[in-house]
């Protein structure tokens, strides 16, 4: 098994780099032979997708978004600086970014500020998962704002069109 390993391991290295370099949906010659390989992303045309495999288990240790979504988020004091508002997730399904809803009350006044999806973590507090990031409400406060779209769907920095405000002010 090992010797069929390492030789096709080079094979398929070779064909990931070309794939690569002249991008998706070409047709590549490999040693003599023409495959085509074609890559699509969730975003391009549903109706050429091929039928997806149902799965029959869950990853151990995947986690709903709702334990994301509109939940409170302490410094490391343990003291709220803010609401999850959104997560980006980038095409290729990664998650990338964290939307934060600080300030403000009753929505009036909130600021929407991004930070690195990895910048937030968990912790167990009284028996329920508890999001944490180390910062602190001034320097979210202080942070560059931006405001949902509902017209080009996505968040887009404060000021881009003049206006400010967060999703309280859609």
């Amino acid at each position: 098994m090992p010797k069929l390993a390492h030789s096709v391991l080079p094979f398929l290295l070779a064909t990931t780099a070309a794939t690569a370099q002249t991008g998706p949906g070409a047709l590549q010659t490999i040693a003599g032979a023409q495959t085509s390989l074609v890559v699509k992303v969730h975003h391009e045309d549903a109706d050429t997708a091929p039928p997806e495999q149902m799965l029959t288990s869950l990853p151990a240790e995947a986690w709903p978004v709702t334990n994301w979504y509109r939940q409170d988020i302490y410094d490391r004091a343990d003291n709220k600086i803010g609401q999850i508002l959104d997560v980006m997730v980038d095409h290729g399904g990664k998650n990338v970014a964290i939307i934060i809803g600080v300030g403000g009350f009753l929505g009036i006044g909130e600021k929407d500020v991004a930070v690195p999806f990895d910048a937030v973590h968990f912790k167990k507090k009284d028996n329920r998962w508890q999001a944490v990031i180390n910062t602190t409400k001034e320097t979210l406060r202080d942070a560059r704002g931006y405001k949902y779209d509902r017209n080009a769907q996505s968040w887009v920095p404060e000021n881009a069109s003049g206006t400010t405000g967060g999703p309280s002010q859609k």
